[in-house]
């Protein structure tokens, strides 16, 4: 069995899961989701804000694959090319973190280290672009699948909360840390990445 990382880009952003594909939760922001969901072309707008964050910013995701085959991924970016973050109420996202977006690993390939794989790829990218942290805003009371991951998840996985708020906590994660994380953490990203499907259109409130 063969297992690759790489960095999301135009020529595989169609590898992306179909709801993902489609989705533009964390891209527009909520008004602008809305007309362009109306409207019929969120693909569109999913492969233009990859375009133009890919260009002017750089790698801003990571696909996993086994044997092939797509597995799983991450999206993440500054905060400066995610419209919805400042609709959180513990926004901003601090000025030496990254906003750790979404991701998943698809059902079928939980249980094989591809969570950390596309974390610490992730971290290993950030690092050497002088990224310091990633952050995410999480949701305290999560009860289904949606682009806003569960703190509790985030936090087994080392997140540390840096803004409480009964529902949207901003959570923070050390990117240094993660090459040495332990193997319950990784079980507990495992668990995270699987259970997160980017589908909804949740509104913070």
């Amino acid at each position: 069995m063969s297992r690759r990382v790489t960095s999301i880009t135009l020529d595989n952003v169609d590898d992306l899961p179909s709801r993902c594909r489609r989705c533009v939760f964390w891209e527009l922001d909520p008004v602008s989701k809305q007309r362009c969901e109306e409207a019929g072309f969120p693909e569109l707008e999913k492969e233009a804000w990859i375009s133009a964050t890919l260009l002017e910013w750089g790698s801003c995701g990571k696909i996993a694959y086994v044997d092939g085959v797509p597995a799983g991924f991450l999206l993440y970016a500054p905060p400066a090319y995610v419209p919805r973050s400042v609709a959180f109420p513990t926004s901003p996202v601090s000025p030496d973190a990254v906003l750790l977006m979404t991701g998943q690993v698809l059902p079928e390939f939980t249980g094989g280290g591809l969570a950390r794989m596309l974390v610490q790829g992730a971290a290993k990218d950030l690092v050497r672009r002088g990224v310091k942290a990633m952050e995410a805003f999480a949701d305290n009371k999560w009860e289904r699948a949606d682009c806003v991951v569960p703190a509790d998840a985030l936090l087994a996985v080392g997140f540390k909360t840096v803004r409480p708020h009964p529902r949207w906590p901003r959570l923070r994660l050390d990117l240094k840390a993660t090459v040495s994380w332990r193997e319950d953490m990784e079980v507990a990203l495992e668990r995270l990445l699987s259970s997160v499907t980017p589908e909804g259109a949740l509104r913070p409130a």
